[in-house]
């Protein structure tokens, strides 16, 4: 699983600074500062992980909540996405990595929607930039996000323990 994580980073790393410095190419100061600040955010994943943060309860009478910071990161991380996906093309395919963020840090349900929402917004963002939606642009991210999605789940199914059988 380890290296499974550093092949993410990597990639995510790899894609940013390749959509950073096409974006200084064409004299995008503003759309490369942006990637180096979601690149400062992406970085910052560690110190989020298993760190909880008390917060206010919805319903009156609960007092107060927990929230992981780890989900607020991933909020940041895809809100700084978002805005480079639909300022320029390159930042799209971070969407990719970014799957892989989902699938770690959020229960299963809520990451399947996650990865559902994302790739569909690479979609679009894409064939926006595009100009057309394209059989590629269509299929292709669909089945990077498959892909991605059943190796997630067969590497974390490898890397949990089997369950021994209780003695009665």
């Amino acid at each position: 699983m380890r290296l499974l994580r550093w092949a993410v980073h990597v990639t995510a790393c790899g894609l940013l600074a390749m959509a950073v410095i096409t974006m200084l190419r064409e004299d995008r100061a503003e759309v490369a500062a942006g990637g180096a600040l979601l690149a400062l955010v992406y970085a910052a994943a560690p110190a989020f992980r298993r760190q909880t943060v008390a917060v206010p309860a919805f319903r009156r009478g609960e007092g107060t909540g927990q929230v992981r910071l780890a989900h607020v990161w991933l909020g940041l991380v895809t809100a700084g996405w978002a805005v480079l996906a639909v300022a320029a093309a390159p930042f799209v395919w971070l969407a990719f990595p970014l799957l892989f963020a989902y699938l770690r840090v959020l229960p299963l349900w809520a990451a399947m929607f996650g990865v559902t929402v994302l790739t569909s917004s690479a979609i679009l963002a894409a064939a926006w930039h595009a100009g057309e939606l394209t059989v590629p642009l269509l299929v292709g991210p669909g089945v990077a996000a498959l892909v991605v999605t059943l190796l997630a789940l067969a590497c974390e199914a490898m890397s949990t323990p089997p369950e021994r059988p209780q003695e009665s």
